[in-house]
């Protein structure tokens, strides 16, 4: 380990954690210490008497229960496998550039070069150590996410922690800004190689993950009482080295960043630019473009190469962006990889599976999809789904199909429906308030698109706080809406993994999604959805217009090959005021026929 300031902090904080540990084998310990003495003072024929008798007769079987169980707790906090986090494994074949990169960074840097290479679908990097025995042999699907675990064989050489890479960053990021931005990461493996910090890494990994086996869920009455007092003791243990382990990788990390600093650091802080530029582009692509698809039971296969494409759209419209651009002509660093297409898809199905929660390979229900494919693919058939679901909601409530002289007499779906039901003045009106032509307390009278009467005791949907701005109809309809949908999920599909058939695919059994992008759409947000889906599809059929794909706010409907952004707008007004008016005029300017029928998914 080097001089640096933060190393020789960071190397005291780790040997105040190691006190700790001294402490509770002392504690362990004291009572077998102190069994031993009285009874060698007894056989000694110096400690006799009757007290004496009592008190070794009292603490020898406690000194044993004591010695019992802090074997007990040792042997779980040593065999309770650390977290590992989820990762896509690049070997050296599959990247010889990018690992001689490393290696030639380590160099410079006079540190221990990583021991492999994983990639994550995140913005970030940093360095995992799994070393741990539970994590090896790896399973067969990770065979080679470090290399040589299967065959590590002496446990006396340190073996150096593995770096793990953000995936958008090698698609985005040149190689000398992904060369500047690894340096600091890389130098933490000088550090992490002392003795001292490894050991205090170990003992605190290794009670987090035995509060991580005790907080599992048991049935057996016996093991549940036992790993009860095995994690109060590692919580106890965790809380009282929090502040030095938090203050040693605190010290680690410093004497990174120092270390690091004679490496490319006027190129770094342009880098770290890019890190920033590339969060955003991937936090974009993943809720306004993957999340549909994903919902769809269909998983983009180009994620990172979707975030250039998003972040290259951003510079054509923003001005703060406009240099960006250039930069394109640069070599990027997913050159370093032999096959990018393969290492993309692997991360573009991992990161379907941490953030949305879809089975471990491909199947009839969970499929690749192209972004050349995904206007047709996944875009205009969640449009007609949703529609679909619209007028099926529709149809329990009792409403009935559009009137008029130009309506279908087959009574096929139509705009006119929806936009009627939506917009009737008979039903759009504040709770509380009494139909014209009804008698003041008394029943209201209903009409062709009238809602239905309101089951007694049903709460009523303009109580809900999220619904609370919107007119009788669109609570009632967005409510349907909401039951609709939670019913479709709560239905078994295939596409979900259960825990028998999929439970060696999960990450320390742990349920998937780890990381659920958004919270659960609301009902308002729900069907503003499903209305824009039945403009859209009545704009397909009738007036020519195009599903499309917009990198930063995903589906878009294309007229002309140009981009509507005026819809939204329009469609909240209709739902919170009920008023069809503005929503009518548009339809009209770009010949949207409303009261054609349309095709539904």
């Amino acid at each position: 380990m080097g001089v640096e300031a933060g190393a020789q902090a960071a190397r005291a904080r780790a040997l105040a954690v190691l006190r700790i540990r001294s402490r509770a084998l002392a504690v362990a310990l004291l009572p077998a210490a102190v069994a031993v003495i009285l009874l060698a003072g007894a056989a000694g024929d110096r400690l006799e008497g009757p007290v004496w008798d009592t008190a070794r007769w009292v603490l020898t079987p406690f000194a044993v229960l004591v010695l019992l169980a802090a074997a007990g707790i040792a042997l779980v906090v040593a065999r309770a496998r650390p977290a590992m986090s989820p990762t896509v494994p690049v070997t050296e074949e599959a990247a010889p550039d990018l690992y001689r990169m490393v290696r030639d960074l380590a160099d410079r840097l006079d540190v221990p070069a990583p021991s492999a290479i994983a990639l994550t679908p995140d913005c970030d990097s940093w360095l995992e150590d799994r070393t741990h025995p539970a994590h090896g042999p790896p399973p067969a699907e990770e065979h080679h996410d470090i290399a040589g675990a299967g065959r590590q064989a002496h446990r006396r050489h340190p073996v150096a922690p593995v770096l793990v890479i953000g995936s958008p960053f090698l698609w985005w990021m040149r190689v000398g800004e992904l060369r500047a931005v690894l340096a600091p990461v890389i130098a933490g493996t000088g550090p992490s190689a002392h003795p001292d910090i490894a050991a205090a890494r170990r003992f605190v990994r290794g009670l987090d993950a035995a509060v991580a086996v005790a907080s599992a869920p048991r049935r057996e009455p016996v093991s549940r009482v036992v790993l009860a007092g095995v994690g109060w003791v590692a919580r106890l243990l965790l809380r009282s080295c929090r502040v030095h382990a938090g203050e040693m990788e605190r010290g680690v990390a410093a004497a990174a960043a120092e270390r690091a600093q004679a490496v490319d650091y006027g190129l770094r802080i342009v880098a770290q630019e890019q890190v920033g530029l590339a969060y955003a582009g991937w936090d974009r692509l993943l809720t306004r473009v993957a999340l549909p698809a994903w919902r769809m039971g269909r998983w983009p296969s180009r994620l990172d190469a979707g975030v250039v494409a998003a972040l290259t759209e951003l510079s054509r419209r923003d001005r703060l962006a406009e240099g960006f651009a250039s930069r394109l002509g640069e070599r990027p660093a997913c050159d370093l990889l032999e096959e990018p297409g393969t290492v993309d898809e692997a991360a573009s199905l991992l990161a379907a599976r941490l953030f949305h929660g879809g089975p471990a390979g491909s199947g009839p229900d969970w499929s690749p999809v192209d972004w050349s494919e995904y206007p047709d693919e996944v875009v205009d058939r969640k449009w007609r789904l949703d529609a679909a679901r619209l007028h099926r909601v529709l149809d329990t409530m009792g409403v009935r199909p559009a009137s008029g002289p130009t309506a279908p007499a087959t009574g096929a779906p139509t705009l006119s429906r929806v936009l009627d039901h939506l917009a009737d003045p008979g039903t759009a009106r504040p709770a509380g308030s009494t139909p014209a032509g009804s008698p003041a307390g008394g029943p209201a009278v209903s009409g062709p698109h009238t809602a239905p009467a309101r089951t007694p005791g049903a709460p009523d949907p303009l109580d809900d706080e999220d619904l609370s701005g919107t007119t009788a109809p669109s609570a009632t309809l967005a409510a349907r809406l909401s039951a609709e949908l939670a019913r479709e999920e709560a239905a078994p599909s295939p596409a979900t993994p259960s825990p028998a058939s999929d439970a060696a695919a999960l990450w320390d059994d742990r349920a998937l999604p780890l990381f659920p992008l958004q919270p659960p759409r609301t009902a308002r947000e729900l069907l503003a959805d499903h209305l824009t889906a039945m403009v859209c599809c009545a704009a397909m059929d009738t007036a020519g217009a195009a599903p499309g794909l917009d990198w930063l706010d995903g589906p878009t409907l294309l007229i002309d090959g140009e981009r509507t952004a005026d819809l939204a707008p329009k469609v909240l007004t209709l739902i919170e005021d009920g008023d069809a008016t503005p929503l009518r005029v548009w339809l009209s300017q770009l010949g949207i026929r409303p009261e054609k029928p349309v095709r539904l998914g």
